[in-house]
């Protein structure tokens, strides 16, 4: 599920917190890293549960429109195609997916005015009218109509960034991410007609990845911090920004551990994350330290690369 951008962000941000705080736990520090992982499939089942609570607010609409004394036509004789939709049907009979939501508490019923806040909105959009006005009858159309609600809906959404914040602090920031993978998600359950339940890590390999990237930064901050701070020109290291020497030791970190990784793929990578997590300059300036530091590492034989154009790329 997690890409290996995101498991850098995870780990940098554990390292720039463990190294902020002074710890001297690395196991713990590891620990709190894979748990900080497995919270973006949380957040995952999290978002892809509201599916049934927007059918049940949409039943409980029908449901009342039909109990007036003098119901409009529509409400006598309502569209029952969103409520009937085969992929939150499917969802809703999961096993599997109820079994996780319900151990890891990951319920919408505290939260109904949201849940409604959101129908009401999304019964006004385009694509749900098309949907609901359209003569295709499909598991396909289904899983589309879905993909647009979570591609429109819950971005830039400062009520749910609220609710998000109170059940993680670290949710907001990955919510980007779980949407797209639960778009991705459902363009599989459309092909495959099952529902897709992702790892927390796409491969076993990227969970020691992060684990071995955590550990080895930790082991080598300081000798890392000290290199960078020879590089400085005219610059003290006291006023070096911490985010910027975490996201070069960890770059230095990587090219001198993975020798499958090339060189080009770990600097751009770092210079990506600063662009978010630093200031305006850091682009500039991780990625003119950081070459250099590596460039001087290859010289002396400490970053060796393997594989065939590995240290050209």
């Amino acid at each position: 599920m997690l890409s290996r951008r995101l498991i850098r962000i995870k780990a940098f941000k554990t390292l720039f917190a463990y190294e902020g705080s002074h710890a001297d736990n690395a196991l713990a520090a590891q620990k709190a890293l894979v748990e900080s992982c497995d919270k973006v499939k949380d957040l995952y089942y999290f978002m892809l549960n509201i599916s049934s609570s927007l059918i049940r607010v949409a039943e409980d609409k029908i449901a009342a429109g039909m109990q007036k004394f003098r119901p409009t036509e529509e409400e006598a004789h309502p569209n029952l195609k969103f409520v009937h939709n085969r992929f939150a049907a499917l969802l809703s009979d999961d096993p599997e997916f109820g079994r996780y939501c319900m151990r890891r508490g990951l319920q919408w019923g505290e939260y109904g005015p949201f849940v409604r806040h959101v129908y009401n909105s999304l019964i006004t959009k385009d694509y749900y009218r098309n949907y609901m006005a359209s003569g295709e009858d499909s598991f396909e159309e289904d899983c589309r109509l879905f993909s647009c609600i979570f591609q429109d809906e819950f971005e830039d959404n400062e009520e749910l960034e609220s609710i998000l914040e109170d059940m993680s602090v670290l949710w907001v920031d990955d919510l980007a991410f779980a949407l797209n993978a639960i778009i991705a998600g459902i363009d599989e359950t459309a092909r495959k007609r099952v529902i897709v339940h992702p790892n927390t890590f796409l491969k076993e390999d990227d969970k020691d990845f992060a684990l071995r990237l955590l550990a080895e930064s930790i082991a080598r901050y300081d000798e890392y911090f000290e290199l960078i701070s020879q590089h400085l020109d005219n610059w003290k290291s006291d006023r070096l920004v911490m985010t910027d020497a975490t996201l070069i030791v960890m770059g230095i970190t990587e090219a001198v551990v993975f020798p499958t990784i090339p060189v080009k793929v770990t600097i751009n990578e770092y210079v990506e994350i600063s662009k978010y997590y630093s200031t305006p300059n850091s682009r500039v300036f991780v990625n003119g330290i950081l070459d250099r530091i590596i460039q001087e590492k290859i010289a002396s034989g400490e970053v060796v690369k393997q594989g065939r154009g590995l240290l050209e790329e």
